[in-house]
Parts: C-alpha cells; structure tokens; sequence
C-alpha cells in the first residue's frame, strides 16, 4: 500500500489547518480573491446601506415637485352664512425646477457614495486576504525553520552525551529551537485571527483558506508592479482624477450650489389660486376664483438660508480642497511605498533568496563534514532566515502599497 508522502513543512501547515477547522463538520475552503471580492461586494452591509441610500434620493426626487399643501376653510363673506372654500399657493416654475436639481444632485452624490463604499470594501478585501496569505506563509516558513531546528537539536543532545560539543552549545540550540517553537505558535495564532478577520469580511463562517503560496508569488509581482509604475502619469491630479473619494467631495459642491440657487428662487413671489363663497344667498353665481400673489415680506428668514447655503458651499469648497490634498499625501506615499518595495523585492528575487538557499545547504553539508563550527553553522542558519523572512515580508509590504496605490486610483 502506497501512502502520500509529506515533507516537515507540509506536516506541520496541515495539523495546523486541521487544529484551526475546530468540529470535524467545519472544513477548510480555498478561496480565489476574485471570489472573495465577489462575496464581500455582494455580501458586506456598507453596500447595502449605500442602495438604500440611492433609494432614498430616488424617491425625494420624485417629490421634488411639492406645492404648499391647499387650506379647506370656511368663510362668511356675507356675514349671513358660512360658506366652504380652498385656497391653494403654487410657487413660480423656477422653484420647483431648482428642488428637482437638488434632488437630481442628491441622488448624485447618493451614487458617489456607493462608489467610496465599493472601493473601501475592495481595499479591505484585498488587505484581508493578503494577511491571510502572509499568515499562511509565515506558519509554512516557520515549519520548516522549526523542524529544521528541532533536527539540529536531537543532533546536538546525541554529540553533547558523546562529548563532542560542550553545554554552552547544547544550551543554545535548545534556546533557538525553543524560540522558533514560539514563533510558530504566535505565527498559528495569527493564521487563525487573519481566518476570522476575512470571514468576517466575507459574511461567512467557513474556516479559509488562500489558493496562492504568497512565496511563490514574487516574480508575478514583480512584473505587475513594474508595469504598473511605467503606465502611471506625471501629475498626480491626472493619476486621482477617477478617485471615488475625489468625486465625492466635487459632488458634495455641486449639491451645496444647488441648494444656493433653491434659496433664491424661493425668494421671488408665489400665486394664490382660491374658490370661495363670495356672494350672497340668492346671488346666481355664489362660487367664484379668486387670485392673489403670495409676497415674501419676511426678509431676514431668507437672507439667513442663503447665508447658510452660503456658506454650507464655501465649507464643501474646502473640504474638496482638503481631500485633494490628503489623497495627493497618500498617493506619493503609496507611489514611494510601491518604488522602494519594488527596488528591494528584485533585490531578494535576484541575490537575496537564491543566497540563502545556498547558506542553508552548504552550511549544514559543511557542518556534517566538520569543516565549520556549531557557532557557525546557527549564525549562517539564522542570516538565511532572516533573509527569507524578510523577502517575504517584502512582497507583503509591496502587495499592501499596490493595493493602496490602486485604491487611490479608483481601480
């Protein structure tokens, strides 16, 4: 009977995957990140909030033609009997059209905001899973180190009862194999919250998974980054000009004028249209029109709503002002984020990992042959970790800037 067989590396991501699955009715579901985008888009309560939001405007804008509610009141005009009659105020066009634009404006910015939500639910997305994919390669990275270690210390108890390394060297490979031991159960830890933190996102309880090894994904980013920096344009305004956030804020403006230009048109005079009683009892025709022209006299009333109005645009004004400017702080961040990451991760891709790949080889063969010391042998082993943790801290940083940069482009 042939059985599966598993390297130390793949032993330990799987008892981990098992340890995090809980009950035997839980499994592990491997997730593509278009999926996950997909079930976060359809799933995630901000964008349901923002639809009915859209809802709402949709349906104060078809009553944005609102005229004064007509008074039912009775009259003696005569003074010989009361008589029932309606008058009704209807504003000039001009208002009723400028209410339409405002809640034309409204709805706008309602729709802008769905955007704003889409876009940060995607950058959360996005981050969610490439802390899930960072986790899993640190508890992969974390395994091999830890089973390496675990090796080299059974090693190190059978040389010290031969009398060939002293306690000082038996302590300290005990020391690091403990270490690496904790940083495994930190790493699984980690694992198991990244998990957590992306079903939550994702609206699902289902322990999960990444269908991409985050180590293996280094020459892919590099060459996306790379064409990424060569398309971008020279000015940043050019590069935020489909920013969510950005159009917004300019939307935000256009309502706030719209809004000076609703209290204006509310100044001029409105027509009064009546039918009363206005003859007496054996009159032919009792019920007549009557027409009248409502005079806005109460000055100070609108000249304080169009102050504020007034003002509510100036503020949006500078709050597009403001946002301009923080997006262009974040934007050259994430663009020197993206450059220095990119500069560094072609480091490790080119020198770096094949480096210390070599040190791992070379200095365990040379230890087993007696030709370097124990002290050695940890130092070199420590210096190739280091490396291979740090390259793939690296291509997590660069992911992180190009999602960010993205965001920032509105893609």
């Amino acid at each position: 009977m042939k059985y599966l067989k598993i390297n130390a590396p793949g032993r330990w991501l799987l008892l981990v995957l098992v340890l995090l699955a809980g009950p035997a009715r839980a499994q592990t579901a491997v997730l593509l990140l278009d999926s996950a985008e997909a079930q976060a888009l359809r799933r995630h309560p901000r964008l349901r909030q923002a639809e009915q939001e859209i809802s709402e405007q949709r349906a104060l804008k078809r009553g944005s033609f609102a005229p004064a509610n007509p008074d039912f009141l009775f009259s003696a005009p005569t003074g010989e009997m009361w008589a029932p009659g309606v008058v009704q105020t209807i504003d000039l066009p001009n208002v009723y059209r400028r209410q339409r634009q405002v809640a034309q404006a409204g709805l706008t910015l309602a729709e802008r905001n769905r955007e704003v939500s889409r876009a940060s639910v995607l950058r959360d997305t996005r981050l969610a899973y490439l802390s899930l994919q960072f986790a899993e390669a640190q508890v992969r990275q974390l395994a091999y180190q830890d089973s390496l270690y675990q090796a080299l210390r059974v090693a190190t108890e059978r040389l010290f009862a031969a009398g060939e390394v002293t306690s000082l060297q038996r302590i300290s490979t005990d020391a690091e194999a403990r270490q690496v031991a904790v940083q495994l159960q930190q790493a699984t830890e980690d694992l198991r919250t990244a998990q957590r933190r992306l079903g939550l996102l994702l609206g699902t309880p289902t322990v999960l998974a990444t269908s991409t090894d985050l180590r293996r994904s280094g020459p892919e980013l590099a060459q996306t980054g790379a064409a990424l920096l060569g398309s971008l344009p020279a000015e940043d305004s050019a590069a935020l000009v489909r920013s969510p956030a950005l159009a917004y804020a300019t939307q935000n403006v256009a309502l706030s004028q719209s809004g000076i230009s609703l209290v204006r048109a509310r100044r001029t005079p409105a027509l009064t249209v009546g039918y009363q009683n206005q003859a007496f009892e054996n009159s032919a025709i009792k019920y007549r029109f009557q027409f009248g022209v409502s005079v806005p006299i109460w000055f100070w009333t609108y000249r304080s709503q169009l102050q504020a109005a007034t003002a509510r645009s100036q503020a949006a004004g500078y709050q597009l002002q403001t946002q301009r400017l923080e997006l262009g702080t974040q934007y050259q961040q994430a663009l020197a984020d993206t450059r220095k990451f990119s500069a560094s991760l072609a480091y490790y891709e080119q020198t770096g990992v094949p480096q210390a790949r070599a040190i791992i080889s070379q200095s365990q063969r040379l230890f087993r042959a007696g030709e370097i010391s124990y002290l050695v042998l940890i130092q070199s082993l420590n210096q190739a970790f280091t490396i291979q943790n740090t390259y793939l801290t690296t291509i997590r940083d660069y992911r992180q800037a190009l999602v960010e940069l993205n965001y920032l482009r509105g893609e």
